[in-house]
């Protein structure tokens, strides 16, 4: 368990050095205006901030993800496609679970914190 664990660090760690290194900005500031655009209109129709309100109202979670998997959704997939052409290129084998911990580090975890922090940023002005 410990060397797969270290493979798992080491071969994240060599991407942000190796080809396709752009894609850890250009991905999470796509991940961060689709967030932006969503907060501003949570905000506008006085919904709770998302990531607060996905763990604490159970009754509209469903709903809730959808909405946010309509947001960025396009950027996992992209980040997704990304990390196994990248896996393909210089390991010349695809760790699957290695390129979801990737897109999810890339897309979702940027839109998580940025959506709920903006929407309560704007509902302050």
């Amino acid at each position: 368990m410990d060397e797969l664990f270290m493979r798992i660090v080491e071969n994240i760690g060599d991407r942000m050095s190796g080809p396709l290194k752009f894609r850890f900005v250009l991905q999470p500031v796509m991940a961060s205006i689709f967030a932006i655009l969503s907060g501003l209109k949570d905000a506008k129709s006085g919904k709770p901030p998302y990531f607060w309100a996905l763990l604490s109202d159970p009754g509209h979670r469903r709903d809730m993800i959808k909405d946010g998997w309509k947001s960025v959704g396009k950027v996992f997939i992209l980040a997704l496609v990304l990390d196994v052409a990248y896996q393909l290129y210089v390991l010349r084998f695809v760790y699957p679970g290695e390129a979801i911990i990737v897109a999810i580090l890339l897309a979702i975890v940027p839109y998580l914190i940025l959506r709920g922090l903006v929407t309560r940023l704007a509902r302050g002005r």
